[in-house]
């Protein structure tokens, strides 16, 4: 009975290595995939840095007038003369004050019917020429 107990114990140690190897095993794999990962965040983070310090560089004021200066014939640029900007009077009225959607929808039901279109078409008017 000893010799039988002993080889019982001998088959639960070797069943407790295999099984700790393995999770052993697994848990190095994970490990390896985390530092790649990492590795692949990190360039990705200093590809971002030096995307926007470039960004920085070409946008210093500085250069981009010696390039308009530079290409002034080409682009035939100008600076924005302040007649130039939107009164507060000239911007379209506020969405408070337009009339109601289901009125400009009557009118154009109307419109249609005295056109002959179909039922079916958009009541929208958007300027557009598809049908």
């Amino acid at each position: 009975m000893f010799r039988t107990f002993d080889a019982i114990l001998v088959v639960v140690m070797t069943t407790a290595a295999t099984v700790t190897y393995t999770i052993k095993h697994k848990a190095e794999n994970k490990l390896d995939e985390v530092r790649k990962l990492d590795a692949e965040i990190l360039l990705e983070e200093h590809t971002i840095d030096l995307l926007r310090a470039d960004w920085a560089l070409l946008t210093q004021p500085a250069r981009l007038n010696r390039l308009v200066k530079v290409f002034e014939s080409d682009l035939k640029l100008v600076p924005t003369e302040s007649i130039q900007l939107a009164q507060p009077a000239e911007l379209p009225m506020p969405t408070a004050e337009l009339p109601a959607v289901e009125e400009d929808a009557k009118d154009a039901d109307k419109v249609a019917k005295a056109k002959g279109a179909p039922e079916n078409t958009d009541k929208i008017k958007t300027g557009s020429v598809a049908r």
